[in-house]
């Protein structure tokens, strides 16, 4: 069955860091909700929403998973997510499909670098926030120390709803701040008690800390409030819920996924506190249309995420926007136009899918076998409805991707293709000038786990070779000197002659002259020495890169009345330019990328300093908001093509960047050696 109604759907994206125990809360949420029967765990491979092989062997979440659980007649949609900045695209995927981002946190680590990321994206995107401290029982669980680093990062609004009883080893159970009672889970289910005597003082101290946040989400309560007219627990209980919607409270949950301590109590918070899906306002579509979430209208629905099935198909994630979502229903794909029959709607729970008689407004969905369906593709019962992509980074770690045996090349553009439609964050391009196919990711890892995938799902067997740098050349100087092509082979030869000048045209790109007078070549073979010169342009003349920026003159020439022809003026012209070329101070020219580096104020020396070493040059810096510096700086492509990976570790993860190619600039001698040397070597050996 479907959720009973849009008011008792709760979606929430489990969101952080790798490794602070996400999938083991959705876990957790799971079994206790008796869906499933035994506690799902990741470290023995027996995770229920970590089910991919490439999760199992590297035993972190890769892919977006689902975890509806039904909590006192609600639906929570829990959205488990990659912690991995890899695969960060699914983050973001879930948190367009949920209304709130629960951010799980270790007690020991605190908040780390994914989590702060992420936390500025979710704030971006306008969903409500709350924490989960996870692990309490592990060894330097610090509850406390936590919460100060919390607060120091994210600011006062975050606050505790719950506090726990004892810490580590002595870790028992939980106090929930709102309604002043111990709760404690044993094996047959979860126990209250009245507060612990030692902890009163503390839980009277958080409750009014509590009360304090929630009382600004209604002005009227807020001035009797600050007049001295405490906060009921009725008028407590009623404002909180809008005043987490509201971003007023971030309320902080703690427990144990793996004790199953402190879950039953937050899932009561979810049902109870959480937003639902009306709770921030209709969806706007791309036009600026509004779309309520509400049954009552045409269906609507965005799809937030692909998977691709060895068995199943395709599988894709919908947030129904509007309407009922029922089998047997036509939908129409607003980007393709083409229709789309809806045969089963499903209730997935990590691979386990189940027929459901529908999913209304609000609820999350899952088709399988759309003919034409990808992730950020809008379906509507008209297809006049669009709703707006999902804000992505973008992938700036390219590779060259090649079949290892000439039995796999016809397989392998298929197969990446569709590995690439159920991520968004990878791009697949042909580069027509190198001749490669290039596979884009946020980071190696996510390339290394394509190429995994190639090999599990579709038996190809392929592997990277170096990414062909889009190098230039150009001349320096004016040279000048004579293709001549003469050939008799019986009967009627081939006869061209031609003079050709080259000269430098910065920033004027390639331009062609006729200077010839007197018939010296006749009109007819002029354009085919352009065409000659310009073929020879494409393949360079000295590494083999298309050669730029050059002015070129035909002045004087010889032409045959019986032998000459276009072929032979063209040959001719090819000979003649590369002559001439050779003669003018032929060097290559080397793209330079412009890179906007934001990272906090402790790093940028640092990254300033670094980017000296790799030949590039600072522009400037700027400082947007407090603790954070943007560093605009140039480079050359060859030394920051890879750069992802490499700012990872100079910034302990906390610095991202975009690129531009905007120019080029000539390429230091040494290098320029090394290039040629490198083509001629290649050439030499017949490629």
């Amino acid at each position: 069955m479907g959720a009973p109604s849009t008011d008792r759907i709760r979606n929430v994206v489990l969101v952080g860091h790798g490794g602070a125990g996400k999938t083991s809360l959705a876990e957790a949420m799971l079994h206790l909700s008796g869906a499933t029967k035994r506690l799902g765990t990741v470290d023995d491979g027996h995770s229920n929403l970590d089910y991919d092989p490439e999760e199992i062997k590297r035993q972190f979440s890769i892919n977006l998973a689902m975890a509806p659980v039904v909590h006192d007649g609600v639906k929570i949609n829990v959205i488990d997510t990659p912690g991995y900045a890899d695969f960060i695209g699914d983050a973001i995927a879930g948190m367009e499909a949920a209304e709130m981002a629960l951010f799980v946190v270790d007690a020991v680590a605190g908040p780390q670098v994914q989590t702060e990321r992420l936390w500025k994206i979710a704030g971006d995107m306008g969903i409500a926030r709350a924490v989960f401290v996870n692990r309490m029982d592990k060894e330097h669980a610090d509850f406390d120390a936590c919460m100060s680093r919390l607060t120091a990062t994210f600011g006062d609004r975050v606050v505790a709803v719950q506090l726990p009883i004892g810490s580590e080893a002595t870790f028992s159970g939980v106090i929930d701040i709102i309604r002043m009672k111990a709760y404690h889970h044993e094996s047959d289910g979860e126990h209250m008690d009245d507060l612990p005597s030692d902890m009163e003082k503390a839980a009277h101290s958080a409750r009014e800390l509590l009360a304090d946040k929630t009382a600004e989400a209604d002005d009227e309560l807020l001035m009797k409030y600050l007049e001295g007219e405490p906060l009921t627990q009725e008028d407590l209980e009623k404002l909180l819920g809008l005043a987490i919607a509201q971003g007023k409270v971030i309320p902080v949950f703690v427990g144990s996924a793996a004790k199953l301590q402190g879950i039953e109590d937050l899932m009561d918070e979810i049902v109870t506190f959480f937003p639902e899906p009306t709770a921030h306002g209709p969806m706007h579509t791309v036009d600026g249309t509004e779309i309520p979430f509400a049954t009552s209208g045409e269906f609507a629905g965005h799809v937030f995420k692909t998977l691709s099935d060895p068995y199943v198909g395709r599988i894709s994630f919908v947030k129904v926007v509007s309407g009922t979502l029922t089998p047997g229903t036509e939908l129409v794909n607003s980007r393709t136009g083409k229709k789309e029959r809806v045969a089963h709607v499903l209730k997935m729970t990590g691979k386990e899918t189940v027929d459901v008689e529908g999913s209304p407004a609000g609820d999350i969905a899952v088709l399988a076998k759309l003919s034409d369906t990808l992730t950020n593709d809008t379906l509507s019962a008209r297809g006049s409805v669009s709703f707006a992509n999902l804000p992505l980074p973008e992938p700036l770690y390219p590779v060259s991707v090649v079949a290892k045996t000439k039995a796999d090349e016809d397989k392998l553009g298929s197969a990446l293709k569709s590995i690439v439609d159920e991520d968004p964050v990878l791009l697949l391009r042909r580069d027509e000038e190198t001749h490669q196919s290039v596979l884009s990711g946020i980071g190696d890892t996510a390339i290394d786990v394509v190429l995994s995938r190639l090999h599990e799902r579709f038996h190809v067997e392929a592997e990277l070779e170096e990414l062909r740098i889009p190098y230039r050349e150009t001349v320096r100087r004016v040279s000048s000197a004579q293709g001549r092509h003469k050939k008799q082979t019986g009967g009627s030869g081939q006869f061209g002659d031609c003079w050709l000048r080259v000269e430098p045209n910065p920033g004027g790109g390639y331009e062609f002259l006729d200077e010839i007078v007197g018939g010296r070549i006749p009109r007819q073979f002029i354009p085919h020495v352009d065409r000659g010169v310009q073929d020879t342009m494409t393949h360079g003349v000295i590494a083999g890169y298309p050669v730029v920026d050059v002015k070129v003159a035909v002045y004087d020439g010889s032409y045959h009345a019986v032998d000459s022809s276009e072929i032979a003026f063209k040959t001719a012209a090819r000979l003649g330019f590369r002559a001439a070329a050779e003669g003018a101070d032929p060097v290559l020219l080397e793209p330079m990328a412009t890179l906007t580096i934001e990272v906090p104020d402790a790093y940028a020396g640092a990254v300033m300093g670094d980017v000296s070493s790799i030949r590039g040059r600072v522009l400037g810096m700027d400082a947007p908001a407090a603790g954070v510096q943007v560093i605009k700086a140039q480079a050359p492509y060859a030394e920051v093509v890879h750069y992802s990976p490499h700012l990872r570790a100079i910034t302990s993860g906390t610095g991202s960047y975009s690129l531009t190619i905007d120019s080029y600039e000539q390429v230091p001698g040494d290098i320029q050696k090394k290039l040629v040397d490198e083509y001629q070597k290649l050439r030499a050996e017949g490629h």
